[in-house]
């Protein structure tokens, strides 16, 4: 459109009056075809001028916000919109020019439904000056329920899985006490002296196995519960440079040869702190089990298409194929003193940031997990139409 708008400038002098109103016809044609497209969005679209005058609203975007084109008046944009959480989000915006991610809003229709909208400031640019802004309205509600649906499937399967585990895993204990209870029960029966140094055995086992029910009740718990996530904007290297700072003599004790490739200047990220470091550590605690006799440990991040992808890699005796697809089962382990819930707690720790974990391993080569965590919103980028001539 702007290379043919151009292009008839160019030549407007040389046409008669018939070309002149064909170039018209054609001209109101495509703007119709424009507005149209814009009309059909299935969200909402509001264009302001680099005065933050609103210049243009599409049909959904009025729905959604409750406006119309004749609230416009010259107004700025943020004085049409009602909500007022949403107005002070695109004044501070739009006046400071901030680089804020996608930002999400719990809108109440007034007769007690509720819905969300996500909104996205994108300022665009002619040769370098910015001419104003684009503000994309989407209403994600639904998606929102979908998501919240599979996370309530995912977590009644996981849960199934737990307790089936738990059941399993209660039997050595309470077995065990079973066992030393009955030995104490038929001494006393048969009036039998128990020597003390034989009924402080018993109670020892018996207090170990009480132990041992408590700390699989309490890894239980941990594990069906929903976390408490306390997200905050932070450097994820710096999480693992704390970290490592404090687990490094334990691996160097181990003969464990530690090396971090962090890539600089990295996004932050909204973490959890300490989640994310328990994550981390577990697998860290899994990779030093692997290595017995020693070997290195490479902890690295990097950006990739829209994620951080942390790499943790090990020298360890790697992981057989056919236990692959077991590793973060509940009560999975390999360990002989293993709970079977570290990999469980590390995949619910990740998913709960909206992260991916994935693993590679061979056996007698190592082991490499990959965490990777999406960047909310790539930093804004300008909608530049320089070299827009070029365009068809």
């Amino acid at each position: 459109m702007r290379r043919f708008i151009k292009k008839a400038l160019e030549i407007f002098q040389k046409l008669d009056k018939k070309q002149v109103y064909s170039l018209l016809v054609d001209m109101a044609t495509e703007n119709e075809r424009l507005e149209m497209a814009i009309e059909s969005m299935p969200d909402g679209i509001m264009v302001s001028d680099k005065e933050h005058r609103l210049v243009l609203v599409n049909k959904t975007a009025e729905r959604l916000l409750h406006i119309t084109m004749r609230d416009l008046n010259e107004r700025l944009v943020w004085e049409i919109v009602n909500d007022q959480e949403v107005s002070d989000f695109i004044r501070q915006t739009l006046t400071n020019q901030e680089k804020i991610p996608e930002k999400e809003f719990t809108m109440n229709e007034g007769n007690g439904n509720m819905f969300i909208l996500s909104f996205i400031i994108t300022p665009y640019v002619k040769e370098g000056t910015v001419e104003g802004n684009l503000i994309h309205i989407s209403d994600i509600t639904e998606r929102k329920k979908r998501e919240a649906r599979l996370r309530r499937a995912e977590s009644l399967a996981s849960l199934t899985t737990l307790a089936a585990g738990v059941a399993h895993e209660i039997k050595n204990p309470l077995g065990s006490i079973s066992i030393h209870i009955q030995l104490i029960k038929k001494s006393i029966q048969k009036k039998k002296k128990i020597e003390q140094a034989a009924m402080e055995d018993h109670l020892k086992i018996i207090d170990e196995e009480i132990n041992r029910l408590n700390g699989i009740i309490v890894d239980f718990l941990f594990a069906v519960r929903p976390m408490n996530t306390n997200l905050e904007k932070e450097s994820i290297n710096d999480i693992i440079e704390d970290l490592m700072e404090f687990i490094r003599p334990e691996l160097e004790s181990a003969k464990i040869t530690v090396e971090l490739g962090l890539e600089k200047d990295l996004p932050y990220l909204p973490l959890d702190v300490k989640y994310i470091k328990q994550a981390l550590l577990n697998i860290i605690k899994n990779a030093e089990a692997a290595m017995p006799e020693g070997g290195y440990l490479r902890v690295t991040t990097r950006q990739e298409e829209g994620f951080i992808t942390v790499k943790i890699a090990d020298s360890g005796a790697g992981i057989p194929d056919h236990l692959m697809d077991k590793i973060f089962e509940p009560y999975f382990t390999t360990k002989e003193f293993g709970s079977g819930l570290g990999l469980t707690l590390v995949y619910k720790i990740i998913k709960e940031h909206d992260g991916e974990i994935s693993v590679e391993s061979r056996e007698g080569k190592g082991t490499t997990f990959s965490l990777n965590f999406p960047i909310p919103q790539k930093e804004q980028r300008l909608i530049d139409f320089k070299g827009a001539d070029n365009e068809v």
